[in-house]
Parts: C-alpha cells; structure tokens; sequence
C-alpha cells in the first residue's frame, strides 16, 4: 500500500469500517478540500478490501458528464455485466437499459434502483462488496439517486458504500442517512514528512514556503515543490497573493503545456468522453495506433490507465479541468464531433457531444436532443429532460421549433411541480418564440397547470385548453403526444368544472382522433367521465390494462389507470403499482404522481376501512402539495381527512374541513369539489344522529330519484341518501332512488355497487326474497373488503330485522358491524350498534364475567407493544415484519378485545400478561 503519512487515524477507521462491512454492511460519505487526499483514502479504502478477499467497484464523476443519465452508475456496474443473469427478467432488462448494455423501452428510476441494488446484494450474497464513488459531486442525477437509494439499504447485507465529494460542494446526492466523515488537511509533522519523503533534496528556504504554502494539503505538498524549484530564493518570502488552486492550476498547465501536441489531443478527448472507457478511446484512435499517443501523458504521472478494469482515469480532477481550459474552441469542437461519431449506439451521449460541438443552430443536435428529453423524463429525471429541451431550443433552425421546445420544458416543469426548471419564465419565452402560441399544446398545457396552482379558475384553464385542441396543427392524430396529454388535462377541467357543456368539447375532440384514442384515454373517458352510463361496458378492457400493471413502469399511465379504476371499484388492483410510484416519490421522484397515488390510496383506504393509513397518506400528501408548487391538489386530502373525521365521530373537524373545501372551490368553480363537500357534512350529520340534515347535504350531491350525469361520485352516498330518506319518513324518495339505482343497473359497475344497491333495496322492501339476496351477497368474504359499506348495511339491516322480530338473524348481523366499526374506530356507528345489541337481549362484555380473549402468541405480542405507545413502523422494527402487517395484526385484535383504538389495549390486556419470549434479528454472514 502506498504510504500515506499523518493518516493512521483514518487508516484505522477504514480497517473497521471494512469490517463493519463484511459482516452487516455501512456506508460513508467521505467531504473534503480539493487535494486533500479524499482519493488517496478511497485508494487505500479499495486495496485493504481486495486484500480482505472483497469485490471492489468504483465509480468517478466527471463535470463533462454530469448531464448523461446513468453514466455514473454505468462506470459503478460495468464489471458485474456477466452478473446481470442473476436478476429477474424485468429487474435484468430494466438495468441493462439504463446502464446501455441492452435496448429497450426505458426504465423507471425507482425500478432501476432496486435492481441495482438486488444485484449488488446478491453479489454480496457470496462476496462482500465495496462500492467506491468518487467527486459524487460531479456524478449525473439518476446515478446519485441510485447510489443514494443502495446506500441507505445496506444494513443487514454484506456490501458497502463510500462516496466522496468536497466540501461545500453541491451535488444531486440526497445525503438524508448518511454518515459523514470530514478528511482535514494534514498536521505539520505529517507534511514534513511527506515533502522530505518526497523531496529530500528540496532546499530549505524552498521546503519552508511549500508548507506554509500548502496549509496541509497533500496534492499541494507535492506538487508545489517542482513549481518552486526555479524560482529565485529572495522570492520565496514574497507575500503569497495567489490562491493555492490557482497555483496547482498554474502548475499543471506547465506539465501539460510540455506534452505532444497528439497527447493534448488525446486527454481532451479523454476528458469529455467522461467515462474512461478504453473500448471508445481505442475506437477513436484506431486499432493500429492505439493509446500510444497517452503514453507521455502516463509516463509525467498525469493520467492513469487500467487495462485490468478497461478504464482511463485522470490522477486529479484538477488535470483534467486544465487539459480542457488549455484547449481552443476548434479543438474543444473537434473533440465532441469525434466522440459523437464514435457514440453513433449512445443516443444519448451522442446528442450531447453533438450540442456541445455545434457553432449555431443545429436542426439534427436539437431532434436528437428532443428524443433524449422525453426518454429522460420518462425515466423520472424531469430537469434533465428541461435541461435537455432548453438546449434543443437554442440550438433549433425556426422560431416555430424554438417555441414548441422551449413549451414542452415548461409543461414538463410545470407537470413535475417543485423547482423543476422556471415554467413562467418558459413559458413566457415560448410565446415570444412562436408564430401562433395559442396552437401549441404544450404551452396551453403549462399555462393550464400553473394557473390551476395559482389563483386562476377552473372554466378560464378550460377555454384556453380547448382553443388549444381546436386551433392547433395536430390533425387530431393518436400518436400526437401532446394532443393525448391535452385531452388528459382537458378530461380532469371538465370533471372539475362538472357540466355538460365543460364535457361536450371533450368528447368532440375525442371522437376526433384517428385512428383511434389510445387504450387509456379512451377507458378513463367510459370510466372515470361517466361510469353509471359507460363503465360497465368498458369492464373487459379495464380489466386487459389492470393486467398489465405489474410490469407497467411509466407513473403517468400507472395513474390514469388508478382514476380508470376508481368508481368501478378496482383499487385493490392498483394499491402496489401505486405504492410503487409513493415509495419513489419519497426516494426524489415527481411530487405529481407521487401526490396522484396518494389520492387513491387514501379514497382506497376509507372504503375498505384503512382509516389509520388514509389519515397518514392525507397528511403526507397536505405535505406535498405545500411544498412542491401542487396546491390545487390539496383539496383531494382535505376530502379524505374529512370523510374519516365524520366516521369516528369528530363532527367539528368534518365540518370545518368541508368548509374548508367550500371557501377554496367557490371562487375557482371547481363544482365537483363543492359537490364532494357535501359528503362529509352529509355523513357526520348521519353520525350525529341528524338524518334530516343529513337528507338535505346528500340531495345536494344527488337528488333524490336521479342518478347525476357525469357526478360518478353520486354512486358513493346511494346508501347514504336511501338511509336518510327512511330515518325521515321521505319514504317515496327512497323509493325512488332504489329505482333509479336499480334502473341504471349500477350492480353491473362492481360487486361493491351490488352490495349497495341490495342494501338499500331492504331498506325499502320488507320481501323475504330481498332479504335473501342481500344475506347471500353478506355471506361472501369479498363484501367485507368494503369494510365501512359492509358493517353500515348490516347495522341497518339488522334494526329492520329487529324491528319485524327476527332476533337471531339480527344479531348475528350486528356483532358483525361491531367488530367491522370496532376495528375502523367508527364510534358513532359502534355506539349505536352496542345500543341495538342490548335491545336485542344481546349481554355485552361490560355485564358479563371477563372470558380469557383467544389471541395466538404474535397478536397478544403486538397487542401490547401498541398498547406501549409504539407505532405500527416501530413495532414492526422490533418484531422484523412490515407495518402493513402489524396493522393488519392489529385490525384483528381489536374487535376480538372489544376496544376500538390503541387507548383502549391497555385496560382490554390487564388479563393477559405479555409473551416472555423477546424476538432477535437472525444471524445474518
């Protein structure tokens, strides 16, 4: 190992850290001046590990590639390329896209993460593996994310991380849960030793001004010394008036300015090509020549090349930033073209080095840019796809190709929300840019989005998109991207703006496009538009694009299909492409889709009677949307916090939020919204007890007998209305109403909307032939999925059975809705089930003697670890499960204590003593 004088201290922290490593895995974030001997100690980091019989990887970013997606992770992953069979297909195709081993479609970040990291582990499985990275400042961002992504999961596997970056430098590493570690510059005994070492036969008054000179630094300590050699001695003492970088700089540019004029050539070519491989650089010079023109440049110390790793690699990021300040523009131009031609399989980094040679307007660099802008934001980088599309612009042969760039960066901007880019000022320079500015899509697209999230109106962003659909140059064509994207917008102003003439120019322009819409658009325009009238139908090719969501990466489509889904009711089908696309957004991804998923989860949750998770999934999306630029969207959460205040009983709250949505949607003529607040007010005023209150809220969203046209929403408070209608004696309009629900046949649209309308069809008829189908359809297991429906409808349908005397079948009913509203903490409901238990004759737990509870082992473990004030996450990092599976635990062992929230375990578990066995984390190699 090269000696490394006065770094015994960090020497000594790597040999543990190693150790650390080989048996649970760590990760270090290594900050530090420039030549401070943060790569001297990654050096030393890789020989002890090789040493150690580990599997070492390195990575170096570089300023000239900083703007090639993966480029980074690329120089990281090139040796285990033989290794790539050991992933699933999906995993295995997804990293060989990205990393450029393979074609295909490209991959999503979060997917491209995770295989990146089950390879690493999987690798790791039979040798322990050290990733090294160094300047991550300099790494591109989708490689940071992933290095990010891998070092913050390494516990427990036996692979580590070290990256390296300088101080106070800025980077796309998301440094949360890293931990950090500083390299200072060396002690005077230390720099002593290294320059005697070095230079023995430095004079002293020279030796004397290279240590004040250098203040520690290694780079300087040995670099400075040849610089000084020459200089007179009674200018050694002159005040120092130049930076220490200015001097290495000065330094350097003298050792290159000695090289052939070949080798300058060579490095330049070197040092834009980024990543060092030697495949490329032997491309360019030619088999016959070969890399012998770098051998002076090898020989002076200056480059190094490892003929083992295939790699070519400057010895100090300084080197290379001189080589490339020495050069002329000619020769910076001719480098690019050269690396361009050589890149004709890298699309991608081809485009770059094409924009970066071109002198004016460049009509091919700009459409090779376009396509890698929208295959970068596809892979969830949308300010590299800005970045990309703004260079497109200024490189464009028109004003018209100009403007419809320079749109398209800012709808990207404006779609991804956050401080991607600056969409007013594009958009902006878009107008000014093109001929027609109201025919571009993208431009009426951002425009749409920026003024939703700004203080402008629903009906004013939907004349401008439709003006837009309908004066564009477009011919109406499936493949327009910006055409379908505009009938996405335009499809979500008129379900806002919730009108039929909002609608109409929607479907004009539908039944427009030719061939024929894409799949999506054209199911979310049967289900999502008006699913009374048009989603049954569409039942089967809903069903096709469900299938198709395992493998489906793209979060745009993965949301569409979610509001495809909803009113037909087949969120069950989406929930793990949906916490998909949130466990990506929590990872850096678009806050758009990441607050798109969240709203269906949430609407998810309140139905199947996740109550806990909806309140958790509301406030992180209120979050936000805060933070990222997304207003607008907030309301979609103040709904859900609503509806599960209502639900347990927190009327004031239920209220205050429906007012809440009220004040916000009134001056914006958001109508569904002002509809949708009426939910809320209708379902608290039902759990007080004020069902004509509650008759009046619900006519509001859905009048009695009529099923509202294009209002799917009016399908979710059918029960409710019919309920309301019997409590106040408006027995007609329950009638009614059963018959607009049975007329419309909504039991076609989903099991859940059967369930409904059989529940309210007893309400209304006392036949025992109703009473069958509706006990038939509650003996299925699947009606308990709609947990809030399921126990409403059996409370209900049991007073009726109560009421005409029919005890047992009452009953059985109503300890059914017990444990379902128990479990949700759905007081209001539990009280007013316990009250008709006890009409009953029912003796509930509170007169009689206290039974032993039959919880298994798990259950009475968990119980009593929530009853400790733990959360779910907590729990289950104490006990190795998912928090989704303590909670489930947890959703069964309330009703079996008869308690309906974690404050009632306490008292519920005074009788059972806590499991003496503690749980261990399994050995792991």
């Amino acid at each position: 190992m090269t000696l490394l004088f006065g770094r015994g201290v960090e020497l000594l922290r790597i040999s543990r850290f190693l150790e650390r490593v080989q048996h649970a895995g760590d990760t270090r974030l290594v900050r530090g001046e420039p030549g401070v001997g943060k790569s001297a100690l990654l050096d030393a980091a890789a020989e002890l590990a090789s040493d150690a019989g580990m599997l070492v990887l390195r990575a170096s970013g570089s300023e000239f590639e900083a703007d090639v997606t993966y480029s980074g992770l690329n120089q990281l992953l090139l040796p285990l390329r033989d290794e790539l069979h050991r992933l699933p297909p999906g995993s295995r195709e997804a990293l060989s896209v990205a990393l450029g081993f393979g074609p295909g479609p490209p991959p999503g970040a979060l997917l491209v993460c995770n295989a990146a990291f089950s390879l690493l582990t999987e690798v790791a499985e039979q040798t322990p593996v050290l990733a090294l990275v160094d300047d991550v400042h300099w790494v591109d961002r989708a490689s940071a994310v992933v290095v990010g992504f891998i070092a913050r999961r390494v516990s427990g596997h036996r692979l580590g991380v070290v990256q390296s970056c300088r101080t106070g430098g800025e980077s796309f590493l998301d440094r949360r849960g890293l931990t950090e570690q500083t390299v200072e510059p060396l002690s005077r005994e230390a720099s002593e030793q290294l320059v005697d070492d070095r230079f023995p036969h430095l004079p002293p008054s020279a030796r004397l001004r290279v240590l004040e000179l250098a203040e520690g630094n290694p780079l300087a300590l040995v670099e400075l010394p040849d610089a000084l050699m020459d200089v007179p001695a009674r200018m050694l003492d002159q005040p120092d008036v130049v930076p220490l970088s200015e001097r290495l700089s000065a330094h350097f540019v003298s050792r290159v300015a000695a090289l052939p004029e070949a080798t300058r050539r060579t490095m330049l070519i070197a040092a834009f090509a980024g990543t060092g491989d030697i495949r490329v650089m032997r491309a360019i010079a030619g088999e016959e020549a070969g890399l012998t023109d770098l051998a002076a440049a090898e020989q002076a110390q200056l480059v190094l090349v490892d003929d083992g790793a295939g790699r070519i690699s400057f010895r100090h990021p300084l080197i290379r930033s001189t080589i490339v300040a020495m050069s002329s523009h000619e020769e910076r131009r001719h480098a690019h073209l050269v690396l361009a031609d050589a890149l004709r399989g890298d699309e991608e980094r081809r485009a770059r080095h094409l924009a970066a040679a071109a002198v004016g307007p460049d009509e091919t660099a700009a459409a090779l840019l376009e396509r890698v802008a929208r295959r970068t934001a596809m892979r969830g980088d949308a300010m590299g796809a800005v970045t990309a599309l703004i260079r497109a612009a200024e490189l464009s042969t028109t004003t018209a190709a100009r403007g419809r760039r320079l749109a398209e960066a800012a709808y990207i901007g404006a779609e991804c929300g956050g401080d991607v880019g600056d969409p007013e000022t594009l958009l902006a320079e878009a107008r000014r840019a093109g001929p027609d500015p109201s025919g571009s899509l993208h431009a009426a697209n951002a425009a749409t989005f920026l003024m939703l999230n700004g203080d402008g109106d629903v009906d004013t962003a939907h004349r401008l998109l439709v003006g837009a659909i309908e004066t564009a140059d477009h011919g109406y064509r499936a493949d327009d991207g910006a055409l379908i994207e505009a009938m996405h917008t335009l499809l979500l102003l008129a379900w806002y703006a919730g009108t039929p003439a909002h609608w109409e120019p929607f479907f004009r322009a539908l039944r427009k496009i030719t061939p024929e819409p894409p799949d999506i658009l054209a199911l979310v325009s049967r289900t999502f538009a008006d699913p009374i009238r048009t989603g049954a139908a569409a039942i089967p090719e809903l069903e096709r694009v469900l299938a198709t969501l395992p493998d489906e990466d793209d979060p745009s489509k993965i949301v569409r299909i979610g509001a495809a889904s909803v009113y037909l009711d087949r969120m069950a089908d989406n929930r793990e492409a949906h916490w998909r696309l949130v466990r990506r957004g929590r990872e850096g991804a678009s806050p758009r889709r990441h607050i798109g998923a969240l709203m269906h989860l949430c609407l998810d949750d309140f139905l199947t009677g996740r109550w806990d998770e909806s309140e958790q999934l509301a406030a992180e999306g209120h979050q936000l949307c805060a933070t990222t630029g997304f207003s607008f969207f907030d309301w979609y959460f103040l709904y859900n916090r609503a509806v599960v205040a209502a639900g347990r009983g927190h009327t004031d709250a239920a209220y205050a939020l429906a007012d809440e949505l009220s004040h916000w949607a009134q001056p914006r003529g958001v109508t569904s919204v002002l509809r949708y607040a009426h939910h809320p007010r209708a379902l608290a005023a039902s759990a007080a007890g004020d069902f004509d209150a509650a008759f009046r809220h619900l006519s509001a969203l859905s009048p009695a007998g009529a099923l509202s046209f294009h209002l799917p929403h009016c399908t979710w408070v059918m029960f409710d209305l019919v309920e309301a209608a019997v409590r106040t004696g408006r027995s007609a309009d329950a009638r009614a109403h059963v018959d607009a629900m049975r007329e419309a046949d909504v039991a076609a649209m989903s099991p859940r909307m059967d369930l409904i309308l059989r529940g309210a069809d007893a309400l209304v008829s006392d036949g025992e032939e109703t009473d069958r189908r509706l006990e038939e359809l509650l003996g299925e297991p699947s009606s308990n999925r709609w947990l809030f429906e399921v126990s409403r409808i059996r409370l209900a349908f049991a007073e009726t059975l109560r009421r005409r005397r029919v005890t047992d079948r009452a009953r059985s009913h109503l300890l059914a809705a017990r444990d379902g509203f128990a479990a949700m903490g759905a007081q209001p409901w539990l009280l007013r089930t316990q009250q008709e238990l006890r009409a009953s004759g029912f003796r509930s737990s509170e007169d009689m003697p206290v039974a032993p509870v039959s919880l298994t082992a798990q259950e009475l473990e968990i119980a009593h670890l929530a009853a400790s004030g733990m959360t779910n996450r907590q729990i289950g990092e104490r006990l190795y499960l998912s928090h989704r599976t303590v909670g489930a635990h947890l959703y069964r062992v309330f009703p079996k204590l008869g308690v309906s929230s974690r404050a009632g375990l306490r008292d519920a578990l005074s009788g059972h003593p806590a499991p003496l066995v503690s749980r261990t984390r399994p050995h792991t190699r």
